[in-house]
């Protein structure tokens, strides 16, 4: 008994002792068995990541590219994050005894990089699954994918695709829990604690950081959208929400405008914008300019006057053709490398710019929202979710504005900067082309030993020389060949209009000014230079501009726009002394009288001044400027009004006033300066 009585007291001051280790040591097991945990499980985590962005995306080839880079993303960037995680995680294993508190400041050290790899995969998530369910609706590539996901990741099961592309997302979100795990087994009082529950709250961030960066780029993928709308389907988006919304915007815009609320200012955004607009109009101008320059570019290639048989002898012609086809040959064409190398480069930045764009403007009909439901919000003291909803898009949109805009400045500059630079690179290699194949020719050249202020000199005294003559040349064509507003009578059509004369009188006559092709039941289809009789200057609905006429031999309506009034004249005030067998009778004439027409010489060259659209298998088309060789002045009743030519080895009649002498043509070449 006494043995027993001094056994007694022994064991129950041990117990609490006991209890104290036991406990202490469970502590330390769940916590070796947490930290294990967090090592093993990175560690086949790791290994999953590689087989998709080897095995698997090596073998899904028959995807196209693009489909590729989203549903695989960044994880290049994710594997080579958590590859140097890991290799520093596991060197932690050595140091067993502050094996907790170096786990704790090593995902403080790689916070901030887990958040920049990992947001970027979360924000492209939704558009993989998007992806996803359109492979789903093709059962035979369907197949294909998950018979590649099956033999690299059997325990995908028949999840597939969906199965991997949620493992990094689920593995951000686990941090936070494996080191809550490891916290929650270390003793409060431990050095490694208060590093612990630093790691703990820093890996949350990361994660509401993740998932706010990734509700900023939805609402920037919501309002970026470029749509070329019609005005129907923009009046078809119209409810009475829309409206409201609309209404609700401009009565606060006016608000602020007449100073009755204040207007919210944010300095760093105005700047912001600022730089913004002036990148985007640089961007819009160069492109509208380099548009201009193409233009001109591809019309200067197409004119190679070496190609064909310019009639100068002698001088340096020779050596121009000569080097011109060279240039045509060799440089020019690798001068056309500015479409792939400028244009192209600048219509992509014209076009990432538009979706900024459009978030910009975006941004002010939501702060527009988001100041209303601030005034409701202090008049009141709450709002409506859906007000609440605008207040909280306002806020992503502005956010993320303000962190991207600036950076987008920087590559928008730099971008068109390259751009320019590759310009003036081309430039520069053409002009160096140009020069040195034409060293040789240079010295053939009349003008060769003039310095280049003389030689400016001499190019614009002989271009302002030519252009006073072609102004001489012009004011010739006016004085000698006033524009004809009609066209002469066809032969033979003289005895229908003295019959329409007669009937109606000279001042009912009216002549149509071009071709006219009916199209209702009552509509007459006439030619150019047609005589009809007016018979009432508007239809039976009163329109003015559809007239009754009479041709003669039918009656129906013309477009009042194309008849012109004619008076008659006689046939000696036109032409005078024209012999003939109609001398006394009466002609007819357009209104105005056209000048007199001075004969052209027998077999002579002339130039059609306008063009003419023959009628018959009697006469010939012309086109404006086109040379011609006139046979005979008259036709073979004499008449000096039509003149038999010949263009383009057919011979026919045209009106004698649509063509005029071709002028002689200068000697070729510039004079020296004395």
């Amino acid at each position: 008994m006494a043995e027993h009585g001094t056994d007694e007291p022994s064991s129950r001051t041990g117990s609490p002792d006991g209890e104290g280790r036991a406990s202490g040591d469970r502590l330390s097991l769940h916590q070796r068995l947490a930290v294990r945990e967090l090592i093993d499980t990175e560690l086949s985590y790791l290994h999953l990541l590689r087989l998709c962005a080897s095995d698997i995306r090596s073998r899904l080839q028959q995807l196209p590219q693009g489909d590729l880079d989203v549903l695989f993303s960044n994880i290049d960037d994710v594997i080579e994050v958590n590859s140097r995680f890991l290799h520093d995680l596991q060197e932690t294993t050595s140091r067993e005894e502050e094996q907790v508190y170096l786990i704790g400041n090593l995902f403080l050290e790689f916070q901030e990089e887990l958040e920049r790899v990992y947001r970027v995969y979360c924000a492209s998530y939704d558009q993989a699954l998007l992806l996803v369910e359109t492979y789903r609706k093709e059962p035979e590539l369907q197949r294909e994918i998950q018979s590649v996901i099956e033999a690299v990741v059997p325990q995908a099961g028949p999840s597939g695709l969906s199965f991997l592309l949620v493992i990094p997302l689920q593995r951000i979100t686990k941090y936070p829990l494996l080191l809550q795990k490891i916290l929650e087994n270390t003793v409060p009082d431990a050095g490694a604690y208060p590093v612990l529950q630093r790691a703990v709250s820093a890996l949350q961030d990361v994660n509401n950081n993740i998932n706010e960066y990734k509700r900023r780029k939805e609402v920037a993928s919501k309002y970026a959208r470029v749509e070329q709308l019609t005005l129907r389907e923009r009046l078809a988006r119209l409810n009475t929400h829309t409206l409201s919304k609309k209404t609700t915007r401009l009565s606060q815009l006016l608000k602020q405008e007449a100073g009755l609320v204040p207007r919210t200012e944010d300095k760093e955004f105005d700047d912001l914008e600022e730089r913004f607009h002036w990148v985007s109009l640089c961007v819009t101008e160069m492109k509208n300019n380099v548009a201009v320059y193409l233009d001109n570019l591809e019309a200067f290639l197409r004119f190679r006057p070496q190609e064909y048989d310019l009639d100068i002898a002698g001088g340096p012609m020779p050596e121009y053709c000569s080097l011109m086809r060279e240039l045509q040959l060799q440089a020019f064409p690798r001068f056309q490398r500015l479409e792939g190398l400028v244009w192209q480069p600048l219509c992509t930045l014209a076009k990432a710019l538009a979706g900024p764009q459009n978030l910009v403007r975006k941004r002010l009909d939501k702060l527009l929202d988001f100041e209303r439901v601030e005034e409701k919000l202090l008049e009141a003291g709450s709002v409506t979710y859906e007000e609440q909803e605008a207040r909280h898009t306002y806020q992503a949109l502005n956010s993320l504005l303000l962190a991207e805009l600036p950076q987008l400045n920087r590559l928008a500059v730099r971008w068109l900067g390259q751009i320019l630079c590759t310009f003036v690179g081309l430039q520069r290699d053409l002009a160096q082309q140009v020069l040195q194949r034409a060293e040789g020719s240079l010295a053939q050249l009349p003008h060769y030993h003039l310095s280049e202020p003389a030689f400016r000199k001499l190019v614009e005294d002989t271009l302002g020389q030519n252009g006073h003559q072609l102004r001489s040349f012009q004011e010739n064509f006016e004085k000698v060949l006033p524009p004809p507003t009609l066209q002469p009578l066809l032969p033979g059509a003289e005895r229908q209009v003295q019959a329409l004369l007669s009937r109606y009188g000279p001042e009912k006559l009216y002549q149509v000014t071009s071709n006219v092709s009916g199209a209702g039941t009552l509509d007459l289809t006439l030619l150019r230079g047609q005589v009809v009789a007016l018979l009432q200057n508007k239809d039976t609905k009163g329109n003015s501009s559809r007239w009754l006429v009479d041709t003669g031999g039918h009656r129906g309506y013309a477009p009042a726009g194309k008849l012109e009034l004619y008076h008659v004249i006689s046939g000696q005030e036109e032409i005078k002394g024209q012999e003939g067998p109609h001398q006394d009778s009466r002609h007819l004439a357009p209104e105005p009288i056209p000048a007199p027409v001075p004969s052209l010489p027998t077999v002579t060259q002339a130039v059609a001044v306008y063009p003419f659209v023959a009628r018959s298998s009697h006469e010939v088309s012309l086109q404006a400027g086109q040379l011609v060789t006139v046979l005979e002045a008259q036709d073979k009743k004499g008449n000096p009004e039509w003149s038999l030519v010949e263009v383009n080895e057919q011979k026919g009649y045209v009106p004698s006033s649509f063509l005029a002498r071709a002028p002689s043509p200068a000697p070729w070449g510039w004079s020296l300066p004395s």
